[in-house]
């Protein structure tokens, strides 16, 4: 994890705490009734904040009623590109525990993720912790350059042994519960991937090219057989180049691939761009529909918790490519 720089890395607990305060002080007068009330609907409770919504759904699988989970960065917004703000910083003060997914995914929030580390408040990378235990690692034998470890839920769900074990220390007597619910939600990742490998499994194998308007599909292509195609690189605060622009349209025009995806956290020009470069060589190229790679979609809606997200991804991939939908028994048996 990124170290605090300049004079905060020499700072102690309480230095790290009163400058932070004086960050926090116009934002907490405003605040200060809401979180009376959150504080008292959660006493007894785990708070833990979790970084992005895939890792807050391991920690709701996980935590059950015994934890309260606040997720920083909502809905359609790119972890890439999040700063926090002076709010992310004092939920991030008032934590029990923060889950992060790692491997800069959050870079622009690694120094205040390092900071509440060492303020004493227990830090768990959820990605970091999968990639220890699994030996993986990337091109260059070094640790992976791809965050996106939960587009395989074969993968994703090894992230939840470190957060069992971070809510047993925190909470021994609940240890039982939170093992149990551990297993469950293992059970139901397991259950999305082998539906997600069924119904994948059917498209074409001339057909299986996805391409995408950044480059966070690359464990989703290794699991389930697909080259992945992204055209802003594995951040998004890469941009595309004009060449790499030709590049991929040549690809689409030569291979005659028939669709191409946006991203619900992403800008859609680039994919635009592709889709108009093609036809104007003479190949339409239609839009497969759009993705959730990032971020998952709104709280209540199907896409808005990370099965629902996989399993939109999955259908819509499928459909597109000329597959089959997952039957509807193996829908069910991978929902919440």
């Amino acid at each position: 994890m990124a170290r605090l720089g300049g004079n905060l890395a020499s700072c102690g607990r309480a230095r790290f705490l009163a400058v932070i305060a004086l960050l926090l002080a116009a934002a907490l007068p405003a605040a200060c009734s809401d979180e009376s009330r959150d504080s008292e609907a959660a006493e007894g409770r785990i708070r833990a904040v979790a970084t992005v919504g895939m890792v807050g759904d391991l920690v709701r699988g996980v935590g059950g009623d015994r934890v309260e989970v606040v997720v920083l960065v909502g809905s359609g917004v790119d972890p890439h590109l999040h700063k926090p703000t002076r709010t992310d910083l004092a939920t991030l003060l008032a934590a029990d525990l923060i889950v992060a997914n790692g491997l800069h995914l959050e870079g622009r929030m690694d120094e205040a993720l390092a900071g509440a580390a060492r303020s004493g408040t227990p830090v768990v990378e959820v990605a970091t912790a999968i990639v220890e235990a699994t030996g993986l690692r990337g091109p260059d034998g070094g640790l992976p350059g791809d965050p996106h470890l939960w587009m395989d839920p074969s993968l994703w769900a090894r992230g939840i042994a470190p957060i069992v074990a971070a809510l047993c220390e925190l909470d021994p007597a609940g240890a039982e519960v939170y093992r149990g619910n551990g297993e469950r939600y293992a059970e139901q990742l397991a259950a999305l991937d082998a539906a997600a490998e069924a119904s994948l499994a059917s498209v074409p194998e001339a057909a299986r090219v996805l391409v995408t308007a950044h480059d966070a599909f690359g464990y989703f292509g290794a699991r389930y057989g697909f080259e992945v195609i992204g055209v802003q690189g594995l951040s998004t605060e890469s941009e595309a180049g004009v060449r790499d622009l030709e590049r991929i349209v040549d690809l689409l025009v030569t291979r005659g691939i028939p669709a191409v995806f946006i991203e619900s956290s992403v800008s859609p020009r680039n994919v635009e761009a592709l889709q108009a470069g093609a036809l104007a060589r003479g190949h339409e190229v239609r839009l497969g529909g759009e993705l959730f790679s990032d971020a998952m979609g709104p709280a209540g809606a199907p896409t808005g918790n990370y099965l629902g997200m996989i399993r939109h991804n999955v259908a819509t991939i499928a459909a597109a490519l000329g597959g089959e939908l997952p039957s509807e028994e193996a829908s069910r048996s991978a929902l919440p």
